[in-house]
């Protein structure tokens, strides 16, 4: 068996499919195209749905490629030894052409021929479709298989579950598939121990999908009208087994990145306890799917819907393993610069995307890490709680909703931090809390507010209040150069003028939008407190009106986004803005931009 790196087996994987009449294919986007089913591109078919379903492709009917993927069901499980939330498929593809013959035939060679990755056969396992009512038994890979040398013992008959590959969406084409699995060298867990076993003895390489049906909305299968094969071995698990290690995040490619981490933290991956190495990993990992989505051709930024919540999500709860384990604050670019140097020269969209992709990194780590930092110590005040109080160990909805309302502890850290004790969260609760907060905070907005516009509804005093969000997101993306230099606001919407020397790229303005939605969602609650203004002034409060203010002032604080002198009305809560559009920036004057924008809900 060969020691072959991750850039040497796409090279040679790509050579054998080349010489058996295939066109090498680009990667396709990590975000799919016409496709509202899924969030990301989860497997090397799902680019090619159309052409498996009988369209043309323009490079024929045999293709093959390395395609850049992202599955996040199984988010919990990374840390382990074999599971990522990134990774890179390698895939070949018949569109009618060739079937079961030839994709089993060329795997084995592939597998095992000398010339190649030369496993030994004896450690290859392989399984194969049980059918069901829906398919019969798939008897043909079965003899397949013997017809090629394997063993009678090395041959499993799995069902649905484990040996069916449906479609990428809800709908599509799908088939029976045959797995092909490393034996580890592992004892068996017990007798019956067979592949679809998790123990960890048997590790799946490689996939080959039969695609003959389509499934239909009404979950029918039919018959597709071109048979298809759809092949997939993942990068990263083959590479661990040639190169003999124990772990994905230790192959080569990972190696750097685990480097700097250790640099970073000052601990030796290989030689620290066990949670150190679950933090080193989820770190490698959720940062380098963060520098490919941020780098992606189709770019994702952190905000609170779809793709971006993902990433989000990643890079926050990267930044808690960091903090576990001794990583500095604001050294997750430092990570996301190794992998952009490691991937950068297969992918080179990385490279040219550099300084947005850790700009990007940096910002959300340095708005989310004062949010953390508070929500843990508020979460251990929890938990040592526990310790002296005699009472049942769940945590209440009203309590989770206190983590999430008073110091915007995301709800799923939350409940992943109170996993890890062995404490359960009453969900449901904690959402009941956070519906009837809502309604008592519409319920109690209006008619309340005393300031400086002369319009005191409740929609213009919601906008006066999105004034100072935009700014505390203005100086946040551009810099603390950012200044107000007046505002103007109407019932259908706002006018934010501000100091800044240049237009504004459709990223900030996106990433402007989207940090005071992040705020909106926190539904911090709105304080006031009078003071003079050198107290303001020492509390970093905000004014930017000069001699217009009094000896004494109003600070109005919203949670940790915006703190403000200011005499106009404002809402009790940010939560009551619902959600921020920026309509349009313009130029104002020389060196002055302008910023229209609305609320809405």
């Amino acid at each position: 068996m060969k020691n072959i790196t991750t850039e040497g087996l796409k090279e040679m994987y790509l050579r054998f499919f080349t010489e058996k009449g295939h066109t090498v294919i680009s990667s396709a986007s990590l975000i799919p195209e016409n496709d509202p089913t899924v969030l990301f591109t989860t497997a090397g078919m799902h680019p090619l749905v159309p052409y498996l379903l009988g369209q043309k492709h323009p490079e024929g009917t045999r293709l093959t490629n390395v395609q850049k993927c992202v599955r996040t069901g199984d988010i919990d499980e990374v840390g382990d030894p074999s599971h990522l939330t990134f990774f890179e498929m390698l895939g070949n593809w018949s569109l009618g052409d060739y079937f079961k013959k030839e994709a089993i035939t060329w795997s084995f060679e592939f597998l095992t021929d000398e010339k190649w990755l030369g496993i030994p056969k004896e450690r290859l396992f392989f399984t194969v479709f049980a059918g069901d009512e829906d398919a019969p038994r798939d008897t043909e890979a079965y003899e397949l298989w013997r017809s090629v040398g394997v063993e009678e013992d090395h041959i499993f008959f799995l069902d649905k579950k484990h040996n069916w590959w449906g479609p990428a969406g809800v709908t599509g084409p799908c088939g029976p598939d045959t797995e092909m699995f490393y034996d580890s060298g592992k004892p068996k867990c017990c007798p019956e121990c067979n592949p679809s076993c998790s123990c960890g003895k048997y590790l799946e390489i490689w996939n080959n999908v039969f695609m003959q049906y389509n499934k239909t909305a009404e979950g029918k299968y039919e018959p597709l009208v071109q048979c298809n094969v759809d092949t997939g071995m993942g990068l990263e698990r083959t590479v661990g087994v040639l190169q003999g290690v124990k772990s994905v995040y230790e192959i080569d490619s990972f190696a750097p990145i685990i480097k700097r981490i250790g640099e970073l933290c000052g601990k030796d991956y290989y030689n620290t306890d066990e949670e150190s190495v679950r933090g080193f990993r989820i770190l490698a990992d959720h940062i380098r799917t963060a520098t490919f989505m941020i780098g992606d051709e189709r770019g994702i930024l952190p905000s609170n819907v779809d793709q971006g919540y993902i990433l989000r999500r990643l890079i926050r709860r990267a930044i808690r393993w960091a903090m576990r384990i001794g990583v500095p604050d604001g050294s997750l670019s430092q990570v996301a610069s190794v992998v952009i140097d490691t991937f950068c020269g297969f992918y080179r969209e990385l490279d040219a995307k550099r300084s947005f992709i850790l700009e990007q990194i940096s910002l959300e780590e340095e708005r989310f890490q004062r949010t953390i930092r508070q929500g843990i110590r508020e979460f251990d005040k929890l938990m040592r709680k526990f310790d002296y109080v005699d009472c049942e160990k769940i945590i209440d909805g009203k309590s989770a909703f206190r983590l999430y309302d008073t110091f915007g502890f995301p709800i799923e850290f939350t409940v992943e931090m109170a996993a890890e004790r062995g404490i359960p969260v009453d969900v449901e609760g904690f959402h009941k809390a956070f519906e009837a907060h809502q309604k008592k905070s519409q319920e109690g907005a209006e008619g309340r507010f005393k300031g400086g516009l002369a319009d005191n509804s409740e929609k213009t005093t919601r906008l006066h209040t999105a004034t100072h969000l935009l700014q505390a997101a203005l100086r946040k993306v551009l810099g603390d150069e950012v200044a107000q230099k007046g505002s103007n606001i109407t019932v259908e919407r706002l006018r934010f003028d501000f100091s800044f020397p240049r237009k504004l790229t459709p990223e900030e303005l996106k990433q402007v939008e989207d940090l005071v939605n992040e705020y909106i969602r926190a539904d911090y609650e709105i304080t006031c407190e009078e003071m003079t203004v050198d107290e303001a002034r020492a509390q970093g409060a905000i004014g930017l009106f000069g001699d217009r203010y009094g000896e004494r002032v109003k600070v109005y604080t919203m949670g940790t986004a915006s703190k403000e002198i200011c005499g106009g009305p404002h809402a009790n809560r940010t939560g009551e803005l619902v959600h921020f559009t920026i309509k349009k920036e313009e130029a104002s004057s020389a060196g002055v931009r302008r910023i229209k924008a609305v609320i809405e809900g």
